[in-house]
């Protein structure tokens, strides 16, 4: 009989973070703990360890749940056996969040103008018909900061007021946090507030750049992602539909700036006789 594992290891939490197949991060750090760290793992919610009865009713049973503290000890550990006492399959991360550092994983600022959101869901707004940024951006909001992020499409003119009106964050438009600062799109800036360290997401931010300012001389990639950026949109009239492909597309391009930048591709044509 094979035994159901109740812990998961660094290497393969980094391995996860920021793809479609992330687990659900709970960081059960200490509240006193939490409060004085400036970092936490890209997409990870705070939760009482304590508390568990009264949050563990947002967690569906057969989703994957990853519960994190400092070292990974007593606090994820009690945390993650009393989810799984529920039916929730709920891990904890083997050395905690100092091990996934150890590890090479990723850490993004704890909070950027944002009070709160590692808590609870936020609300983003941004002008309708996305091509480049306003894919790119939403694809990293929901991949690296929070997963259940609720992302709105408005006309331009109103996406201030609109902003207001439902307690969302705008983005991409003059005059806000999260646009465009000189020669930087706003894909630059939301990894520059959130103070990203990964090679890999700058190298996709430099051929975002490319795409959205008419650089393309920047990455050689841009010029495609121009043309599948705007072939998106031109595909669909309604904005979330072009997100939900937009989502597809960038996870791609992540997975090939972390993983296949080297891999080349000549598949030589045959002469057929």
């Amino acid at each position: 009989m094979s035994l159901v594992p109740v812990s998961i290891t660094a290497a393969e939490l980094v391995d996860r973070v920021g793809t479609p197949n992330a687990p659900r991060i709970l960081d059960t750090r200490r509240r006193e703990v939490f409060d004085a760290a400036e970092r936490m793992i890209p997409g990870s919610k705070w939760r009482h360890h304590q508390a568990v009865d009264d949050w563990r009713a947002d967690l569906a049973p057969a989703e994957e749940v990853v519960v994190c503290c400092v070292h990974g000890h007593q606090v994820s550990e009690s945390a993650a056996a009393r989810l799984r006492a529920s039916g929730i399959n709920a891990r904890k991360l083997a050395g905690g969040i100092e091990g996934s550092i150890d590890a090479g994983g990723m850490t993004i600022l704890k909070s950027e103008g944002l009070p709160g959101y590692f808590e609870g869901g936020t609300r983003w707004i941004t002008r309708q018909r996305p091509k480049v940024d306003r894919l790119a951006c939403p694809w990293f909001i929901k991949r690296f900061v929070d997963p259940a992020a609720e992302i709105l499409y408005a006309e331009a003119d109103w996406v201030k007021e609109s902003a207001l009106e439902l307690d969302a964050v705008p983005f991409d438009i003059p005059e806000t946090a999260f646009g465009h600062e000189g020669e930087k799109c706003s894909f630059d800036v939301f990894l520059d507030r959130f103070d990203v360290r990964d090679t890999a997401l700058r190298r996709v931010a430099e051929i975002v750049r490319g795409a959205d300012t008419d650089r393309l001389d920047l990455a050689p990639e841009a010029a495609g992602l121009l043309a599948m950026s705007l072939g998106i949109s031109a595909a669909n009239d309604d904005d979330h539909a072009a997100l939900a492909q937009g989502m597809v597309l960038y996870d791609a391009l992540y997975a090939w700036s972390r993983k296949a930048t080297a891999e080349t591709h000549n598949w030589p044509s045959a002469v057929i006789r």
